[in-house]
């Protein structure tokens, strides 16, 4: 089964650059092409697609907005894959706390778009955890802990806080399997839990709540506590 994309972008040559890169891949199918973040949110509607790739700068509604809107209203579970020309910090973070899964630069090389999209379809992110750091270090330096989020921590067991920890820090799962003296499966395993009880989409939201919520803070580079 071919993985179903929308394509969103305001520039039409920009737009069909992508859609043209993604057609010659026999497991991608681009249903839909959108030039404003209504048109996004109208082709998402439509088409139910499994991946979005958004711009962030489009008229009548950005793709930040669109983003929000479109994951909020979904119901099959798609993904949104940020597009944009700007490397602001601002950006990245925001179109994280949207619910998108990815934030790639426009100027990645064209054979790594179709692995994009499908790292995004089978639920991974595209950040790296030296990129996680970065943005996550400087966006939560002035942050006012969320008590809503520090509240559901108490779903957590102790095992679980110092995974979702780890995780805010950029380890992988090997990582934490070798920090911690456990299995890598059972990392994966507690990562899935983390996930339900907390009502998360992916990795990247687990690092988004673990600093809001104050369980890790900027700086602190120590696994658990």
């Amino acid at each position: 089964m071919s993985i179903r994309v929308v394509v969103a972008d305001d520039q039409a040559l920009v737009r069909r650059g992508f859609t043209m890169i993604l057609r010659v891949h026999h497991d991608i199918e681009v249903v839909a092409e959108a030039g404003t973040g209504l048109q996004a949110v109208e082709a998402a509607r439509r088409h139910r697609p499994d991946v979005i790739l958004m711009d962030i700068r489009m008229p009548e509604m950005d793709g930040l907005e669109a983003t929000s809107r479109i994951l909020e209203e979904a119901d099959w579970g798609p993904r949104v894959l940020i597009l944009t020309t700007f490397d602001p910090d601002e950006y990245v973070y925001e179109a994280l706390r949207s619910g998108a899964s990815a934030f790639v630069l426009k100027d990645i090389p064209p054979e790594q778009l179709a692995t994009a999209v499908r790292t995004v379809a089978e639920g991974g992110t595209l950040l790296a955890p030296s990129i996680t750091r970065r943005f996550i270090d400087r966006f939560t330096r002035r942050r006012i802990v969320n008590t809503a989020a520090a509240a559901r921590l108490e779903r957590l067991t102790g095992r679980e806080r110092e995974i979702m920890t780890a995780v805010a820090r950029g380890a992988s799962n090997a990582e934490i399997a070798e920090q911690l003296v456990i299995g890598a499966a059972t990392v994966k395993s507690h990562v899935s839990s983390i996930l339900t009880k907390l009502g998360l989409r992916d990795r990247i939201q687990i690092v988004i709540c673990a600093y809001e919520s104050g369980l890790v803070e900027a700086g602190d580079h120590d696994v658990g506590h």
